[in-house]
């Protein structure tokens, strides 16, 4: 049924790049990933979009955001909407990162709200999920997977699913340099199509992309994009090298 779903690779930038060094970074990703058969996108830092908008342009990049507020205007100093987001020519936005998760206050309730307010403005939500190293030693990491993907899907509709991408992002491999074994990131993201499945039937859950995150680098991804339930993945720092990014998305269009 993998054949059923397009791979998609995100970059998450995170507080990374000014824009002039974004401008420069695209430019020299293009021509590398031109010729993707997976569908490709960069999560910038929100003072980056309007440079990495242009910089995309005619290109078969597209651009995402790193965070939504579930609000759509308001007394939220800091705060950007998804109807900002759009008319800034973002497609994407990554929701409930581990780190928003861990160093911000976000919630699975938040996780929800700011779900819900993306799909609205029709964007695409690439929604967080995922345990701590703790959590996994304790065996909870499948109850973990889908008490969270549930959580953030409350209240989605069925008709908007292709709306939503699910990342697993295991807590205890992101920034660690300690990556999942390709067999790991296949239960966790089975997990979570398993949870999407118990709500909105398995033939649904067949359709929607599910990636894996947590140090997804040139060298491994072969190997992890292989896996029936893994639709390509969320990268950190190796979107930040073009030459390294685009031996990912090398790997996700085969």
């Amino acid at each position: 049924m993998k054949d059923c779903r397009k791979a998609v690779i995100a970059g998450n930038w995170k507080m990374n790049k000014t824009p002039a060094e974004t401008t420069a970074l695209i430019n020299e990703m293009k021509p590398l990933v031109a010729d993707a058969k997976c569908d490709v996108v960069l999560c910038v830092p929100f003072i980056d979009i309007a440079a990495a908008v242009e910089a995309a342009k005619d290109s078969n990049i597209k651009i995402g955001a790193e965070n939504v507020h579930f609000k759509e205007s308001g007394a939220f100093t800091g705060e950007i909407s998804a109807k900002m987001l759009v008319e800034a020519g973002v497609e994407y936005v990554v929701v409930g990162h581990s780190e928003r998760r861990q160093y911000f206050g976000e919630t699975d309730q938040t996780v929800n709200l700011r779900t819900l307010a993306a799909i609205k403005e029709g964007l695409t939500a690439i929604v967080c999920v995922g345990e701590t190293l703790e959590q996994r030693e304790l065996g909870y990491t499948e109850t973990l997977l889908k008490y969270q993907t549930k959580m953030a899907l409350t209240n989605v509709a069925k008709e908007d699913l292709d709306k939503i991408i699910i990342a697993y992002e295991p807590v205890w491999a992101i920034g660690t340099g300690v990556t999942a074994t390709a067999d790991q990131a296949d239960e966790g993201n089975g997990f979570v199509r398993e949870a999407i499945a118990e709500v909105y039937g398995k033939e649904v859950a067949e359709t929607v992309t599910i990636q894996y995150g947590g140090s997804m680098n040139a060298k491994n991804a072969d190997e992890l994009v292989a896996k029936e339930n893994v639709d390509g993945g969320l990268i950190g720092g190796a979107s930040l090298k073009a030459e390294d990014f685009s031996i990912i998305v090398k790997a996700a269009s085969k």
